[in-house]
């Protein structure tokens, strides 16, 4: 059973309060204890505001700082993954002297193309050679742009389909023919809304007749797709970076990619690759001199450069808990100060040390608690507002949201421990005198 007692109205208290107390075990209901701290806070309006104010920006720091981090993570994967589906990449060295550096290493050569291609397990193969040339149309002229000699499985292994007329074809790699495909952006830089299927560029003292656009693809990484030319690669090798070494050695390419098929298992396939390339060179696996790696891979390297970019944003924002934690210390303290006589009248009147303790840790809980919940609205505000109005893409993690709301939560019972002890030590007697 409940017995009440309400404290009489003192000089320098706010307003009286209503106490429950179990005669068993001395302690205050839950609800009562809640609505007395509650009472506290809203005391000082103003101060309790504040005092929130470093909870508030160390968990909307932590919320955004964890969205810019997890926004970058996800411009990356989107950026990789732009590169092609299921894909091996495939990469040798030209060193220092270029590709035509004359060393003792096997070098990687066009000719491995279709080594890679016989494996089972590879649905499709690819070699870029990109140079950049002056390019004229009619009265048009185009300084510096990409001309990219490669294959005909480049629009599936690349993930660059077609907009009109054709790929370049087995037929055009054995003739070296001057053909070339457009992307989209500098198709309509030489030709404007022309069909520019049939018509003519020239570059490098050669004529090529435009036999396809490829589709809008935009910027991925480092690489505007659409101002890029595709040609036959037989016609690089032998117009635009003829090698005087290519009839010993080969023409020499830096990266081979590889599209794994769906359901081959990625691993066994790479070992294939590896095995053929080494038979091909007359080498064992482990003295091959290239690198073989994955979308995954190059996800995961990346993925760790921006790992200690992440360390640092969550030490930021854990910082500003911490003030935000020291706030709440420093005001809580004050109140014991403040409200010394009140603790004196509570504790005459039946309240035991750990109902004091209890009372303050609460009102300490709930400031942070508050302020917590304030500051995961402007958190997710902030994350989507930053990610709006900057070039930084930015991704609102639901865990970041649960990680603020718990470390506000575990910062008020922390630093309002010892606040709160202290009240609960308090003597009775030199409370009641305290004036």
């Amino acid at each position: 059973m409940t017995a009440t007692q309400e404290a009489a109205t003192v000089p320098g208290l706010a307003q009286p309060e209503r106490i429950e107390i179990e005669p068993a075990s001395g302690l205050i209901s839950p609800i009562e204890i809640i609505r007395i701290a509650w009472e506290g806070i809203l005391r000082n309006k103003i101060r309790s505001l504040l005092t929130m104010l470093g909870v508030i920006i160390g968990v909307a720091a932590v919320i955004i700082m964890i969205g810019v981090s997890a926004g970058t993570e996800a411009t990356i994967a989107e950026q990789i993954e732009g590169l092609g589906a299921n894909l091996v990449f495939i990469q040798g060295s030209f060193g220092r002297g270029g590709p035509e550096r004359n060393n003792s290493a096997p070098a990687l050569v066009y000719d491995d193309v279709a080594t890679v291609a016989n494996v089972p397990g590879v649905a499709g193969t690819s070699v870029e050679m990109p140079t950049n040339q002056t390019v004229k149309a009619g009265s048009v002229t185009l300084t510096d742009m990409p001309l990219v000699g490669t294959s005909p499985d480049y629009p599936s292994v690349r993930d660059v389909p077609m907009a009109a007329g054709r790929f370049l074809n087995a037929q055009d790699m054995e003739r070296k023919a001057k053909v070339v495909v457009l992307g989209s952006g500098v198709a309509k830089e030489l030709f404007g809304d022309a069909d520019p299927i049939g018509q003519s560029i020239t570059t490098n003292n050669v004529k090529l007749t435009v036999i396809g656009v490829a589709a809008a693809k935009g910027t991925v990484g480092n690489t505007d797709y659409d101002s890029r030319m595709y040609v036959p690669i037989t016609l690089v090798f032998d117009r635009f970076l003829p090698s005087q070494f290519a009839r010993f050695m080969g023409n020499r390419v830096q990266v081979i990619f590889a599209q794994v098929a769906d359901g081959a298992n990625m691993n066994d396939v790479i070992t294939q690759i590896q095995f053929k390339l080494a038979a091909t060179k007359g080498i064992t696996v482990d003295e091959l001199p290239f690198t073989i790696t994955t979308q995954n891979d190059i996800i995961q390297t990346r993925g760790a450069a921006t790992a200690a970019f992440r360390n640092l944003l969550a030490w930021v924002a854990g910082v500003s808990l911490i003030v935000g934690g020291i706030g709440i210390m420093n005001i809580m303290l004050v109140s014991v100060t403040e409200r010394t006589r009140e603790i004196g009248i509570r504790q005459s009147v039946g309240a035991t040390p750990n109902d004091i303790r209890l009372q303050f840790l609460t009102e300490a809980l709930m400031l942070s608690l508050v302020g917590g919940l304030i500051g995961i609205i402007a958190g997710v505000v902030g994350a989507v507002l930053f990610g709006a109005t900057s070039d930084m893409r930015t991704v609102v993690v639901p865990g970041s949201i649960l990680l603020a709301f718990v470390s506000a939560a575990a910062i008020g019972v922390f630093f309002g421990f010892y606040p709160a002890n202290k009240a609960a030590q308090l003597d009775p007697i030199e409370a009641l005198r305290h004036e």
